[in-house]
């Protein structure tokens, strides 16, 4: 068997599909089918179950999926080991992130970082914070930028996990206009519950949070607009359609929109940097977690508007 192989057979098992499986994969649908053909003939086992258009795996399939994606994730890091060889100048970086951190803290630090190593690739994936732990255990990324406000279950003994901030959510409206916040420095929760909010789809993390938080309390939102993600209830709060609830870091570079503090109760999340305890980091995974740590030391000075609201997690 070969690497192209495991490739194809890995893509067609996460898709459940050989035409998206090709498409992802650049090739065409005939030599994926071949691929999985041969590496069926050379295990002697069927690997996926073809009726009816329905792709699923075989018992064989299922033994061979986690072992395939340890193979490919340990031919990435023998990639990764020669770049080691070229220092910083070339390499390639896989950072996981949520996404109202992409917003914030992952693009200040993304930016730095490619200002002082141009030649280093990054790929950004953009999950919630459960499956960047899963993909971090699979091998498929470097480091990941998790968020906890609610347990995110079970923890996998091989992470590292290193608490970087501790941010407090904090209410949005538009800045002059809106559901109006003039004169106010803080609001609580059941005052929030009874003016128009904008909310993030079901399953977002912060949703699940704030959710959490109402139904503590007995209350019910008063909801306007929700299923957003985070550019699209900026963006919603912005035009004026209502409150929402937010981590204090997304107001960086946010001048149309203004903030309170949220009591009774206070919430807040931990921002936490997550590895691989078992594997090596590379040098170029060593220093995007050196520039993460600077810019959330960056992002707690007082010239940033988040102080009181934004601090190291010790």
């Amino acid at each position: 068997m070969n690497l192209e192989q495991l490739a194809g057979f890995v893509e067609v098992a996460a898709t459940g599909h050989f035409t998206k499986a090709a498409a992802a994969l650049h090739l065409a649908q005939p030599s994926l089918s071949r691929q999985i053909s041969t590496l069926e003939k050379e295990l002697g086992a069927e690997l996926f179950h073809r009726a009816h258009g329905h792709i699923s795996l075989t018992a064989a399939g299922q033994t061979l999926l986690p072992t395939a994606r340890r193979m490919l994730a340990d031919a990435e890091a023998v990639r990764r080991d020669m770049d080691e060889l070229a220092g910083l100048r070339r390499g390639r970086i896989r950072l996981g992130a949520t996404p109202t951190l992409c917003v914030s803290l992952v693009a200040e630090a993304i930016s730095r970082f490619h200002r002082d190593h141009p030649g280093i690739e990054l790929e950004l994936v953009e999950k919630g914070s459960r499956e960047l732990i899963e993909a971090l255990g699979a091998g498929e990324l470097d480091l990941a930028l998790i968020t906890r406000t609610l347990d995110p279950g079970p923890q996998m003994p091989r992470l590292a996990m290193r608490s970087v901030l501790g941010e407090d959510l904090v209410v949005i409206a538009a800045a002059g206009g809106g559901a109006d916040l003039t004169g106010r420095d803080r609001i609580t929760l059941a005052e929030v519950a009874e003016l128009p909010q904008v909310l993030f789809h079901h399953g977002y993390d912060l949703r699940e949070a704030t959710s959490a938080a109402f139904e503590s309390a007995g209350l019910s939102p008063n909801v306007v607009v929700e299923g957003g993600e985070m550019d699209a209830v900026l963006r919603f709060v912005e035009r004026g359609l209502g409150l929402a609830i937010v981590p204090a870091m997304v107001l960086v570079d946010r001048p149309h929109l203004t903030s309170v503090q949220l009591v009774e109760p206070d919430l807040s999340r931990t921002v936490s940097l997550a590895k691989r305890a078992d594997v090596r980091p590379t040098r170029a995974a060593s220093a995007m977690e050196d520039t993460i740590l600077d810019t959330a030391r960056a992002l707690t000075a007082d010239d940033t508007g988040l102080a009181g609201h934004v601090r190291l997690a010790h």
